[in-house]
């Protein structure tokens, strides 16, 4: 077994199990808004588990996004140094709203004086066209997951990649928290598309920034595009797999694929119950579903 991917007690990490058999196309967590906060302290296994921002103040905003449909995360800057505790009591905390969805995908930065100042933004506002409220964000940003309270996997693999592409693009690159697939890890988010990377290098990772820079999605350790569901996320893979398409040109209803253009596919996809395996370190072993596209057919 290949160094580092073995726990303490000699028990295969969750990440080095999936990667025997699992496939990438269609893990992403099915996310269309995008809500995150820098919080450089100390996170709990959950970001509004109470741990972190109290209990009050996460019952409160767990209730807003769950209204809104959309998904609260925290962020820091990659670096050893954001993990101290008695940093969280800072300077103002940038915040990032974001859109995935490909008719009307953005990304904005904003900053606060403190997380219960998230409680004084209309979450819904995330669900339409940019409503100007922050700064527009033009290039992609990478959230890769280093949560390790909730998995070592993420922790172990994803800061050095996090690491590896902050001296490279900069403020463009935040750790993140929980991003759904521990046993993907390393595992990035970019946004505002929702693209989202599994078991990637730092080396493979900065080129799907610099893909995404030029307006591009790179294949290599593709899971998906957020907004849609796992059949949707293997649809639409299997059609720019196919089809030259822009990055907001592809939209799925259903199995069926449309290009901005007028185009559409059929794409059939067949599910298969894989194995049980732990879905994070430690956790029980379930059975897991896995998605392919098997035709794709021009309507």
């Amino acid at each position: 077994m290949e160094a580092g991917v073995v726990m303490e007690a000699g028990v295969p990490r969750c990440s080095a199990i999936s990667a025997r058999d699992e496939p990438l196309a269609g893990t992403a967590a099915q996310v269309t808004g995008w809500v995150c906060v820098e919080f450089p302290g100390g996170w709990g296994r959950d970001v509004l588990d109470g741990s972190a921002l109290g209990t009050d103040l996460a019952e409160a905003l767990r209730d807003r996004a769950d209204a809104a449909g959309v998904r609260i995360m925290f962020i820091r800057r990659p670096g050893r140094s954001t993990l101290s505790g008695g940093t969280a009591e800072r300077r103002a905390h940038t915040v990032l709203l974001a859109q995935s969805h490909p008719d009307r995908s953005w990304c904005e930065r904003l900053e606060i004086p403190d997380p219960a100042a998230l409680l004084d933004l209309d979450f819904s506002l995330v669900g339409g066209d940019a409503p100007g409220i922050g700064t527009r964000v033009d290039g992609p940003i990478a959230l890769v997951c280093a949560h390790g309270k909730r998995d070592q996997c993420c922790a172990v693999f994803g800061r050095p990649v996090a690491a590896a592409l902050v001296s490279v693009f900069g403020t463009d690159v935040w750790e993140c928290s929980h991003t759904g697939g521990h046993r993907f890890a390393p595992s990035m988010i970019l946004l505002p598309t929702g693209y989202t990377y599994g078991r990637l290098g730092e080396a493979e990772s900065a080129a799907a920034m610099h893909a995404a820079r030029r307006g591009a999605v790179q294949f290599e350790g593709l899971r998906g595009r957020s907004v849609w569901d796992p059949r949707g996320q293997v649809a639409e893979m299997a059609v720019r797999n196919q089809v030259e398409a822009g990055v907001n040109e592809l939209s799925v209803d259903g199995d069926t694929v449309t290009h901005a253009d007028g185009r559409r596919w059929s794409v059939d996809i067949e599910e298969t119950e894989l194995p049980p395996r732990p879905a994070s370190c430690g956790a029980a072993p379930k059975p897991v579903k896995s998605f392919a596209a098997r035709k794709v057919r021009t309507l």
